[in-house]
């Protein structure tokens, strides 16, 4: 146990230790993000060269306590690369297919060094308990989590602390139920990437110092979709630790993932083009500043973090209990801030941000 709470608070040390460098580093190489659009709620440029101390502070910290492994390896590779293509993204700005491809090549790395998902528990009363995919639809299956999650996270960074505070809360979440399931390995990587985010949230939450970039939030995507498929084997519990409670702690991303894109396709809008349109948009609308909405939207993910340990725990009506509640908040936000998404509501919403900075609320 002193072992987990050590690569907890090693990796959030060293991220808030190397922050500061990438504040000082990220304008002479170009990774600033700079206010070209109405979409920014920020008024001057940026650093957005965070997830390099993120990343540091990942690897620091779990490297001497975890067997290095084939699995291991793979993921610290895919990692790696997932890292570079992002911060090349900051600086140059890819097109969305190119990093969509730089995305599916990182999902087949992590595949080949066998971390995968190799089947599904059967639901139907007759057949075997457990259906093994053949190695096609594994790929296919495990290429399609990967590429989705992590664009799950990067499409939820749209305020200060916004993914980070929610990976983290999804991280301690998962770190909980691997613990409790005997998952050590899990649980090593997937404290480091909370502890992480933790440091990175000192210099990232409202009013931010920095943000993590497309760097930090795909790496940070990568790292929940493939850190929960380690050690995978064909059995009705690690099938639930791997895909369903990942898919209940992250239930708020994925979801306003998925009301993007339906909106979007309603619209007849490429679904790689962004707007104004999410969840935590539509609650500025109200009247929130930065860090009201981003408070409710960590409670929501809270409760379904708690959803998902309870879950886990075969406490199945208390954790469907949770997802009500939380749906119904999300519903309540959506239903209310629609009306307001429009342009005479941009002045209203500065007056919020000012309040909000000059209360410190």
């Amino acid at each position: 146990m002193s072992e987990l709470l050590a690569v907890f608070l090693i990796a959030a040390l060293i991220t808030a230790v190397v922050t500061p460098l990438a504040i000082y580093l990220a304008p002479y190489i170009g990774a600033m993000d700079v206010p070209k659009d109405d979409r920014r709620v920020h008024g001057k440029p940026i650093p957005r060269l965070g997830g390099v101390a993120i990343y540091l502070g990942i690897m620091v910290s779990f490297y001497r306590l975890i067997p290095w492994d084939q699995q291991i390896f793979g993921i610290v590779l895919g990692a790696t690369l997932i890292l570079l293509i992002g911060i090349y993204d900051d600086i140059k700005c890819m097109d969305a297919r190119t990093k969509l491809a730089a995305q599916i090549l990182c999902a087949l790395i992590i595949f080949f060094f066998s971390v995968q998902i190799r089947g599904m528990t059967n639901f139907l009363p007759f057949g075997p308990h457990y259906l093994i995919f053949p190695v096609w639809l594994s790929l296919i299956v495990t290429v399609f989590w990967v590429v989705g999650i992590t664009n799950t996270i990067n499409l939820v960074d749209g305020l200060d602390g916004l993914a980070a505070g929610i990976v983290c809360i999804a991280c301690l979440s998962v770190a909980y139920t691997s613990v409790v399931s005997g998952r050590l390995s899990t649980a090593y990587i997937i404290l480091s990437v909370a502890g992480a985010t933790l440091g990175f949230l000192v210099f990232n939450f409202y009013p931010a110092k920095i943000f993590m970039g497309d760097g930090g939030s795909m790496l940070l995507g990568f790292m929940l979709a493939s850190v929960s498929l380690v050690g995978d084997t064909p059995t009705k519990g690690t099938t639930l630790f791997a895909t369903v409670i990942p898919i209940m702690i992250l239930a708020l991303p994925i979801f306003d993932t998925l009301f993007a894109i339906v909106r979007r396709m309603i619209n007849r809008k490429p679904i790689m083009q962004a707007d104004k349109g999410h969840l935590h948009h539509r609650i500025m609308a109200m009247g929130f500043g930065q860090r009201r909405t981003v408070l409710a939207l960590y409670s929501i993910s809270a409760i379904m973090g708690v959803a998902g340990i309870l879950w886990s725990s075969e406490m199945k009506l208390e954790a469907m209990a949770l997802c009500l509640i939380a749906f119904t908040l999300i519903v309540i936000f959506l239903g209310i801030g629609i009306v307001d998404l429009d342009p005479c509501r941009e002045k209203e919403k500065s007056n919020v941000l000012s309040e909000d900075q000059e209360a410190g609320v």
